[in-house]
């Protein structure tokens, strides 16, 4: 019942979220301000990638910024933020109801972690605005790469270490260090610091199955994601274009990369949430030890 509930939420932010997109990209079109110089297939082709990816737990901002210098998509550098949070939204909002349809998970444990997300996010903005950002991505990084570490020697091809586990929920003080946790990770968003990795790394250390943190992370970002949206699509700080692309491609990415998740066994799963922790963490140092760099 719960769980039909957080579903319906999600249905309800796209159908908002949906129609003020639409209606803007409509006008836009209308009045000629569709931008001329930004192609459509290759912005169809990124949203494809990156939310493929982000499907998989990877990310999708990282990427896309990433696909916009190979491909050569000229989005403005003041458009690129309102352009990423507009263009993924309704592929993250697609990528969460059919998780928490697919995979089971305890329907508290969901409610109450995804509602501490988006709590940390607004409540918590304020704090982690005035932390170091540097020192904060460099803890961060490294916690996830001891993380990643001690998942790999857990898993059951290695078996060099206890860890890890297969339960669906959390009760009593663990759905309390969950809850504090996610908070906090919500917050963290805010400074730029995306939430799949973290979020699996504390799905792990709390004792419960890595494909899990898919239906938590993906609903937490989902909840998120279309409110300030619509404040980028209500400036016009966005590319319409790029985002009408993206939008379209991400769905069809979306739904390829579900097929492939579902027939993927728990062992390999678990490899590849190793990966995207792995990954995460060194992007973390990077941008941690560049911006460093430019400080000295």
């Amino acid at each position: 019942m719960i769980v039909n509930i957080v579903r319906g939420l999600f249905v309800a932010f796209a159908a908002f979220f949906g129609i003020i997109f639409g209606r803007d990209v409509v006008k836009a079109n209308k009045e000629g301000k569709m931008e001329e110089d930004i192609s459509f297939g290759k912005s169809l082709a990124t949203g494809f990638v990156t939310d493929f990816g982000d499907t998989l737990g990877i990310g999708s901002f990282a990427p896309t910024v990433a696909m916009f210098k190979f491909l050569k998509i000229k989005v403005p550098d003041r458009l690129i933020p309102g352009t990423l949070n507009v263009s993924h939204t309704i592929p993250v909002l697609l990528e969460a109801f059919i998780f928490t349809a697919v995979i089971k998970v305890d329907p508290l444990t969901l409610t109450v972690l995804i509602a501490s997300a988006v709590v940390g996010s607004y409540i918590g903005a304020g704090i982690i605005a005035k932390l170091d950002e540097k020192k904060v991505q460099l803890i961060m990084g490294i916690a996830l790469a001891i993380t990643a570490i001690i998942m790999l020697l857990s898993h059951p091809w290695v078996d060099m270490m206890p860890g890890g586990g297969t339960a669906t929920g959390l009760t009593g003080i663990k759905l309390i260090i969950g809850a504090v946790g996610n908070f906090i990770l919500g917050a963290l968003m805010t400074a730029g610091i995306g939430l799949y990795g973290p979020c699996m790394a504390l799905v792990y250390f709390l004792g419960m199955s890595p494909d899990v943190a898919f239906p938590i992370m993906m609903g937490s970002c989902a909840m998120l994601m279309p409110v300030a949206s619509s404040k980028f699509i209500k400036e016009e700080a966005y590319s319409k274009k790029a985002s009408l692309g993206i939008v379209i491609g991400g769905v069809i990415g979306v739904i390829v990369a579900i097929k492939f998740f579902q027939g993927l066994p728990m062992d390999i799963l678990k490899l590849l949430v190793v990966a995207v922790i792995a990954y995460t963490a060194v992007t973390m140092l990077m941008s941690a030890t560049k911006k460093k760099a430019e400080v000295q």
